[in-house]
């Protein structure tokens, strides 16, 4: 007969305690009683003793989990970070995967992991740099693991916006560098910082 152990199912405890009231129907009368008697208080014993057991695991795994949601949001609450950022900072051979996957789930339900509010966050600070493209702010996005899906909704939502930004940034670049600079270098220069044809030709009156 298997024995019981921590991770017994109600299924595993029926069977052996219906295996106890076989073996009882099989013994004579006096002799079933007393091991009935016996397997019984054994039994007890062995699901007192796994109840115990379970307790203290979950109570070192519910530790388990404060401490390293503790430690996520230190690092989150210090600088806004998003969920692959997160992953790559306490993804290592010392913390269980499965944990990791609970506390983050946790906090994205609680509203501290969001990448779309991320992005909002992102390209206002890209925005106020006032040289960036926006080819040169998606790749900045896509660097920090953002969803491809979430960036370009966020852009379409956006895109009259964005766009007239790029044509003011272009505009001020050139601007900027005449008197450094022939237009054919400035415009190379704009295409390399991944401006767009359009906003390139506005710049310059085209």
């Amino acid at each position: 007969m298997p024995e019981l152990n921590k991770n017994s199912s109600r299924e595993e405890i029926r069977a052996y305690i219906a295996n106890i009231m076989q073996r009882e129907k099989k013994m004579p009368v006096q002799k079933a009683r007393g091991n009935y008697q016996t397997d019984v208080q054994t039994l007890k014993t062995e699901m007192v003793s796994q109840i115990r057991q379970k307790n203290k695991s979950d109570d070192k795994e519910l530790i388990e989990f404060d401490n390293l949601k503790t430690k996520v949001l230190k690092y989150i609450v210090y600088k806004k970070r998003t969920e692959k950022e997160v992953r790559q900072k306490f993804s290592s051979s010392s913390t269980d995967a499965n944990l990791l996957e609970d506390v983050i789930e946790n906090l994205k339900e609680n509203g501290y992991i969001n990448d779309e509010g991320y992005i909002q966050r992102a390209v206002n600070e890209f925005l106020a740099i006032n040289t960036l493209s926006l080819k040169e702010i998606r790749n900045k996005l896509y660097a920090k693991g953002l969803d491809c899906d979430i960036i370009d909704t966020y852009f379409s939502k956006h895109i009259e916006q964005l766009e007239e930004y790029e044509r003011t940034c272009a505009k001020k670049i050139a601007m900027k560098k005449q008197t450094q600079m022939e237009q054919t270098e400035i415009e190379n220069f704009l295409y390399r910082k991944g401006y767009t044809r359009e906003s390139i030709q506005e710049a310059f009156g085209d």
